[in-house]
């Protein structure tokens, strides 16, 4: 069997799972997209203990430039404006991500942009979006591994 099949069955387990448990425990935290979104983070970083290295740290790291974003905003909002503070915050925020990357272990700029992205489609709900970037991280290793076991 290709590993492709083999994940396909892995992933499609893990993501049903992950859709019935998120959706049923939305209270606790769990937000059912942004486990999806850091799931997809560590198959594009690369899979691996390498990809859920690069998720953890760079969806957080985003998560931690959107509240910036936000901070920054609200600084700037009341003496220019909404639209340019705005436009000020996030020019800022996207640059420091991009910035970031000359550090080697926060090299893996999508990660840091789904984080943030995350963290602003949850409306700003830091606890749910953190809870839910770890569990799509550690759900795409399992489901990496399910995949290869199942190859096997």
């Amino acid at each position: 069997m290709s590993f492709l099949v083999a994940v396909g069955i892995s992933v499609g387990i893990l993501a049903g799972l992950w859709t019935g448990v998120s959706t049923q425990y939305a209270a606790f935290g769990l937000v059912t997209y942004v486990g999806f979104l850091s799931w997809a983070s560590f198959y594009a970083g690369g899979g691996k203990v390498k990809g859920l290295k690069d998720s953890l740290i760079l969806n957080f790291s985003g998560v931690l430039w959107a509240w910036l974003i936000v901070w920054l905003f609200n600084l700037l909002s009341p003496s220019l404006g909404i639209i340019i503070a705005l436009s000020l915050a996030v020019m800022l925020g996207a640059a420091g991500m991009c910035w970031q990357a000359h550090i080697s272990f926060l090299g893996f700029i999508p990660g840091a942009f789904i984080g943030c992205s995350a963290y602003f489609a949850t409306g700003f709900d830091f606890k749910g979006t953190v809870i839910s970037l770890i569990a799509g991280a550690v759900l795409g290793y399992i489901s990496e591994q399910g995949g290869l076991a199942i190859q096997k």
